[in-house]
């Protein structure tokens, strides 16, 4: 029988990471943690008139984080995989 995957997002921290151009959220499936990155593509599709400073960035991500966390439930498919890009 195979384990469901439950991933939940306990924490909601998040942070602009400048070298990889995207940001990086964290998620839980039990005890496993899951990272995820959110590029400034993905993030422009969202809110095409936000600026392209860091601020406006996480302004974003917060304003659609329901839309990103989403998207980030379709994605995690459990596994040896612990980081996902949404893009």
């Amino acid at each position: 029988m195979k384990k469901q995957c439950v991933l939940n997002f306990p924490n909601p921290s998040r942070i602009y990471d400048a070298s990889r151009h995207c940001v990086c959220f964290w998620g839980h499936d039990n005890a496993r943690e899951v990272v995820f990155l959110v590029d400034d593509a993905m993030l422009t599709k969202l809110n095409p008139d936000m600026g392209p400073d860091e601020s406006a960035l996480l302004a974003t991500f917060d304003h659609n984080r329901d839309r990103i966390l989403g998207l980030a439930r379709t994605l995690y498919k459990g596994g040896p995989a612990t980081r996902y890009t949404i893009s």
